[in-house]
């Protein structure tokens, strides 16, 4: 079992969503969160020091059972990438357990 997180901008969401739909990945949860990562910010010119700034992104959180990981990874970068800068980044992470809650299963039952 996999976590997969991915990070865009947020106007990529609805063809990421189209996509997953598109490999049977139906099951995420979506956030709004801050960051930076390539674009850093900005230094005026003589300037010494950077200003960070901050950029609204979306994150979704998508469990996946092994069968799934790269079918949902090459969903995401199939309707979000591009060449541009800040486009966003896909984590993969192992879980070791999933529990759902309303029946109490684990694992892959779970997802």
């Amino acid at each position: 079992m996999r976590l997969v997180q991915v990070i865009i901008a947020p106007e990529k969401l609805e063809a990421v969503k189209d996509a997953l739909a598109e490999a049977e990945v139906f099951r995420f949860t979506i956030s709004e969160v801050l960051g930076t990562g390539h674009q850093r910010g900005t230094a005026e010119a003589g300037q010494s020091s950077l200003e960070i700034e901050m950029f609204r992104k979306l994150k979704l959180e998508i469990a996946v059972n092994d069968d799934f990981v790269q079918p949902a990874i090459q969903a995401v970068m199939k309707a979000a990438g591009e060449d541009s800068v800040g486009v966003g980044k896909v984590l993969v992470l192992n879980l070791h357990d999933v529990i759902r809650i309303r029946t109490g299963e684990h694992g892959n039952d779970a997802i």
